[in-house]
């Protein structure tokens, strides 16, 4: 049994004049959560709709369990959660959820999808007449009815607040504890830092990385070293000993380094140094020095997969 789960080869795709995707590769294993990061109009929309076999590439293959994706969907193995749907009215949840379940092949039991779900509790109510966060675990367990191995999900957690939040993710890793293989985009990057084994961040149709949040965090400059300027001259911090950026807030300087101890020395050589601080770089400083308009697309983060 084949342990690739998602395999994109050179994948392309256009519409029009726009380039949405400019030959990709990514392979998903069995078994991974993984984030799929990027701007608006990165490219994210379209990868996930290639993999659900909703469009087709113009050039390059992408293949799900060693196959077609439209053989996957077909068979149950893929399950989705999209943004865009609303609940059907006038049926309940645990309706909707055995309608769907007896489209496939195999389906989950529905007590048990409803389990892992979240929202077994409100089997019995009109799917209609749920809060936000209610919704979004019809839609997971909706998802989850045909006992995929691969789920997909797009910014799940969109609109929900922090305890629909955590309540979905706990609902999540249920899931993913099971061997199964998560796919999801989210603008919440501190969800992805959290809850992904990997993190794939895509911008202008390339994947620019592809690692472990620290992994990320690293090739960004594992710390950031702040201080005031105070008058002080700004044209040779870069030219110190780690730093990778600089950026100027007002009379504050904060440097993104390789190496804090090495800067921090060096620093201290040019003078006085007030208001001092280190910190770790964070996964959205790490995502906006990938995705930078200033950024080369020749300087990616690749991990050996």
């Amino acid at each position: 049994m084949t342990q690739t789960a998602v395999h994109f080869d050179g994948v392309a795709k256009s519409f029009g004049s726009v380039r949405a995707l400019a030959g990709i590769d990514l392979t998903l294993r069995r078994g991974e959560t993984v984030a799929l990061l990027g701007r608006n109009g990165a490219g994210k929309s379209t990868t996930l709709s290639l993999l659900l076999g909703l469009d087709a590439p113009d050039t390059g293959r992408v293949e799900l369990f060693g196959g077609p994706p439209a053989r996957a969907v077909g068979a149950g193995r893929v399950g989705a959660m999209l943004q865009e749907g609303r609940p059907v009215p006038r049926v309940t949840v645990r309706e909707l959820v055995s309608f769907v379940a007896r489209t496939y092949p195999a389906p989950l039991d529905v007590d048990e999808a409803l389990r892992l779900a979240g929202i077994a509790e409100h089997a019995d109510r009109r799917a209609d007449r749920l809060s936000g966060g209610q919704v979004q675990r019809v839609r997971f367990a909706v998802a989850l009815a045909g006992a995929p191995e691969l789920i997909v999900l797009d910014e799940p957690t969109a609109a929900l607040d922090v305890e629909a939040r955590q309540a979905f993710w706990a609902s999540m890793r249920a899931y993913a504890r099971r061997g199964n293989t998560v796919l999801f985009s989210t603008h919440y990057l501190e969800e992805a830092d959290e809850h992904a084994d990997r993190i794939v961040v895509i911008d202008r149709g390339r994947i620019l990385a592809d690692g472990t949040g620290e992994e990320l965090k690293r090739a960004a400059g594992g710390s950031l070293v702040s201080f005031d300027l105070a008058g002080r001259p700004t044209g040779d911090l870069p030219r110190l000993p780690g730093v990778v950026a600089v950026e100027v807030r007002g009379d504050r300087a904060r440097l993104r380094t390789e190496d804090s101890d090495a800067t921090i020395v060096a620093l201290a050589g040019l003078g006085a140094v007030r208001r001092l601080e280190v910190a770790p770089v964070s996964l959205e400083d790490a995502f906006l020095a990938l995705t930078s308009p200033s950024s080369s697309p020749t300087h990616e983060l690749e991990t050996a997969r």
